[in-house]
Order: C-alpha cells, then structure tokens, then sequence
C-alpha cells in the first residue's frame, strides 16, 4: 500500500528535553552504518561454514517447526572457535542506542545492558576476559548482514529467533522471552494491536519482527514507505534502526510504533509521555545468540555459556542481570526461558 500525504507534525520532542532529544538524534544518525566501537586490528571475523552444515540448516528451516531448539550445548574448540582465540576478542554486533540492553552510559561512555553482559559473559567462557570484546553497533537491519559479511562474530541485539532467519544464520537457544506491543503516547486513542489502528502511521524497524506483524496484519494502518527498501525509501514508517521510530514519534511525525515489548518498556521509561498500549503483547518471542550460518562449533559453546548464565536460580548471573536493567520495567519474570535442543 502507499503511504498517505504526510500529515503536519506536532512539534517538539516529548518527554525529553532539548539537549537529550539532540543527543538521541545524533544517537540514531551514528547508528545508521555498521560503526566499530572499539579499535581493532582489522580481519574478519571468520566464522567458516562448511557445505554439508548449510545444506542441513537449510533442511531444518524449511521443515521449521521449532524454531527456538538450538545444538546441544559443549564446551568443545572448533574453527570457529579457534579464530576467536587466535584473534584473541570477541567481536559481537550491538545496539548502544536501547536503554537497559545495550546503550552507551553518558557519563562513562561504557557499554552497558543486559545484552551486554551476555556478552561479555560468551567472552569471559571463550578468552578467559569479559573484556577481551570489540564492540561493533550494528542498526536493526544489518544484523544479519553483519554476519553474512563476516564483520561480527555473533550478534546479542534483541534478535528474535523465527524460521525466516535460520534460513540465513544459526541461532543459540534463547536467552530472553518478549513479544510485540504497540507504544504511544499516553494521551492518544490507540488501544493496542487493534482496529484502533486504523488510518494510523504506525512506524517498525526494516528487517523486523514487529514489520512482518504489519505486513500480515495492519488493521489499516499506514505501516509502509513509498519506494520501500529502495534508494529512494524516505525511511520514515520503515526506519534502518527500531529507535528511529521512537525518535519519529516524539516528533510527531508517526502516530504509533510496533516494537518487542522489552525494548518499548526501556523506551517508556526514558519518556514518560509513551507508553505501551494493550494488556500483553500480542506475540509470543524469544531472543537468541546469532552467528554465521553453520558455526556449529561456536553455536553449540554458546549455549554451553547459556548453560551456566541460567545456573543458580535467583542466584544465577541471567538473574542478576535482569534485577540490574530489566526489573523496573518489565517486572515479574522469574526465571530465564528454559533452553530446547535438537535431537536431529
């Protein structure tokens, strides 16, 4: 469908003030190309595949019917496993604009989130360092071509783990259960993922999730740019990065976004004019680990990694990392999501 007229702005950001709106408009223009965070000594990331492993992936996606059951966990070295040892970092690909998972401290100007501890976590297991990690900020629709492209070793990015993306990468079991949800402002009359939607602008990440929920379903909403995913795209209901649209709509330029609701909770809590409409979100899923497709070896370590960070109980690291970035506002979770495995 094509995008109506544009309608006029309301004006002004809101919630945040004028020098915070600045820094996150500087934020999401950063974010807009794959941006190495950290110097490094150049070199692919090099996670190899070999024939065999890509014909088996592709066999599993196209017969997908669990798409969260991932290779049994190990702590055994492979090739893949090898580069990183003889690199001697983690290379992973990151958000540094979503507060409480992966965002830049503005005092520090560290990393931070509870995607960011996973990782740190993978390379503590993998060199011995939880600081042996060139962060890369990857935006939300060059995820996978950071891997494809061998710039990343693993993607820890909110990525939803579904049978359209294990046709292109290999995932570890999932490390966090989250869903879509609609968020806006607190006085506007959107309900939810609903026929309040109707003759809405309804901003999503290209690549996402929370697109394809769109795609399937609008409930006539205006979801879609002309010229969608060409040069031409104006990349304002379709953005490169899911904050785009946060930024859109306190801008007023969109009515509504559609996000996974844990990072549309970090987002209404740096607003208080937003927040997230309907009771629950309206899909059930869950983030896993990305690597190259058919990196079985560092796959299989990650969930070993995985292994470990659920042990403990409310004791164990996943907890106390929740209790650290997530608690506030998504409360009430108790205990990680429970790993499935493959049997083939």
């Amino acid at each position: 469908m094509s995008r109506s007229k544009d309608r006029p702005g309301r004006g002004g950001l809101r919630g945040w003030g004028g020098v915070t709106g600045m820094a996150v408009a500087c934020a999401v223009t950063a974010a807009v190309t794959l941006l190495p965070l950290a110097h490094h000594n150049g070199g692919s990331a090099g996670a190899g595949t070999s024939g065999g492993v890509m014909t088996a992936d592709r066999t599993r996606a196209e017969a997908c019917t669990e798409p969260e059951a991932s290779l049994p966990a190990s702590g055994s070295d492979g090739p893949n496993i090898e580069r990183i040892k003889e690199r001697g970092k983690l290379i992973a690909g990151v958000d540094q604009n979503s507060f409480r998972w992966g965002y830049r401290n503005p005092e520090s100007g560290a990393l931070e989130g509870f995607d960011i501890d996973l990782v740190r976590a993978i390379a503590d297991d993998l060199l011995g360092d939880p600081d042996a990690v060139i962060f890369r900020a990857i935006p939300t629709n060059q995820r996978i071509a950071a891997l494809e492209n061998e710039r990343v070793d693993v993607v820890v990015r909110t990525m939803t783990i579904n049978c359209k993306r294990l046709e292109q990468v290999s995932f570890s079991t999932a490390y966090f259960q989250a869903g879509q949800q609609v968020l806006a402002p607190k006085e506007s009359p959107i309900t939810g993922y609903d026929s309040s939607l109707k003759g809405k602008r309804v901003c999503s990440a290209e690549g996402s999730t929370a697109y394809e929920a769109l795609e399937e379903k609008s409930f006539g909403a205006l979801y879609k740019d002309d010229f969608d995913g060409t040069e031409r795209d104006p990349d304002r209901l379709t953005v490169p990065n899911q904050l785009d649209c946060l930024v859109r709509l306190q801008l007023g330029e969109v009515d509504a976004v559609v996000t996974d609701n844990a990072l549309a909770a970090g987002q209404a809590a740096q607003d208080p004019a937003v927040e997230l409409k309907g009771k629950d979100p309206f899909t059930t899923e869950y983030y896993g680990v990305a690597t190259k497709k058919g990196s079985d070896d560092l796959v299989a370590r990650v969930n070993k990694v995985l292994v470990d960070y659920r042990a403990g109980g409310k004791d164990s690291a996943w907890m106390r990392s929740y209790e650290k970035w997530l608690a506030t506002g998504l409360p009430g979770i108790t205990a990680p999501p429970a790993p499935k495995y493959r049997t083939d």
